[in-house]
């Protein structure tokens, strides 16, 4: 709508009433505001309370949520865990809650080939090893092959939190993809310990491949990513056998520093003991093979693990 124009002076004159209209109610608006939290805290009626907007209209902006939660610390996080574990422990039948293991490090250690293990002309070869360097209480739980699916096994681990690596063989796991896709879904790792399970040394550099590269692919194909982590059957390897594992993408070998059973440990160590970083293995095995089932095992190792003060770790956050 377009004004009607009125004479300069006459113009000026209502210009200037509205300007001192418009300030004063500028001064009006801005004193409600501030006197609004007065009386609120006062102790203001219902009635002092603005009306609610009509609704699809805006209304007084929405009240200041309180000041955020501080994020929960790795320690009241481990605290909440463990209060869980100790019931999940009771249920399993474990002598003792298992220990929290430390926050891992947010750079991986720089790990080499054990002393003794190494092969000729070795330099660039992923390092074989049975224990990764630190100072922490921690060991590593590794389990081979394949050929047990216990069912109990992944409900007992996932109830306890107890992280583990898993290492597979095909010949032994292609009858039930599903029960391993399972585990990974669970958290676990999945690994390579070759397609048949043959002895490394005896075979050629090309038999090697396919033993071991043909892993690889099966891996990639049933769980969609291809390993970095070796374990040759036996701990028995050759020159070839870590040349043929880095072509295909391993970077490690990990062996072991002491074997789980259901009803003992078996040493690599002369002291029979626990080291700080230790690999242990054991296997998929069940009644038919072994005195124990899987739980059988997991309760005499988590005993051993926890009467000596060591937590378990998850073996790829370090190496």
């Amino acid at each position: 709508m377009q004004l009607v124009r009125q004479n300069e002076k006459s113009a000026v004159k209502w210009h200037r009433k509205g300007v001192l209209v418009l300030a004063a109610l500028l001064a009006a608006a801005i004193a409600s505001g501030c006197a609004a939290p007065e009386r609120e805290g006062g102790g203001a009626t219902a009635s002092d309370s603005p009306a609610k907007p009509a609704p699809g209209r805006s209304g007084d902006a929405a009240p200041q949520a309180g000041p955020a939660r501080a994020p929960e610390t790795y320690a009241q996080k481990v605290a909440k865990k463990q209060a869980v574990r100790a019931l999940a422990a009771k249920r399993w039948g474990l002598a003792k809650t298992p220990l929290a293991a430390p926050e891992p490090p947010v750079v991986k250690p720089r790990v080499t080939t054990r002393q003794g293990f190494e092969v000729r002309d070795d330099a660039g070869l992923p390092p074989v090893f049975t224990t990764v360097p630190t100072k922490e209480k921690i060991v590593f739980l590794t389990m081979d092959d394949g050929a047990e699916k216990d069912p109990e096994l992944l409900r007992m681990m996932t109830e306890l939190d107890i992280p583990y690596s898993a290492f597979l063989s095909d010949y032994v796991t292609n009858d039930d993809y599903g029960y391993f896709k399972k585990m990974q879904r669970l958290g676990v790792t999945l690994n390579n310990h070759t397609l048949n399970h043959r002895y490394l040394p005896g075979l050629s550099a090309a038999e090697q491949e396919r033993e071991i590269c043909g892993q690889q692919e099966k891996i990639l194909k049933h769980y969609g990513k291809r390993p970095t982590l070796f374990r040759p059957p036996y701990g028995n390897y050759n020159r070839d056998t870590l040349v043929v594992a880095k072509s295909c993408g391993i970077t490690a070998v990990p062996l072991w520093a002491s074997e789980a059973f259901p009803d003992r440990m078996e040493w690599r160590e002369w002291d029979r003991d626990l080291h700080p970083g230790d690999i242990v293995l054991t296997h998929f095995r069940g009644k038919e093979d072994w005195k124990g089932s899987m739980p059988d095992m997991i309760r005499q190792v988590m005993k051993t693990i926890t009467d000596k003060g060591y937590a378990v770790a998850k073996l790829e956050d370090y190496v």
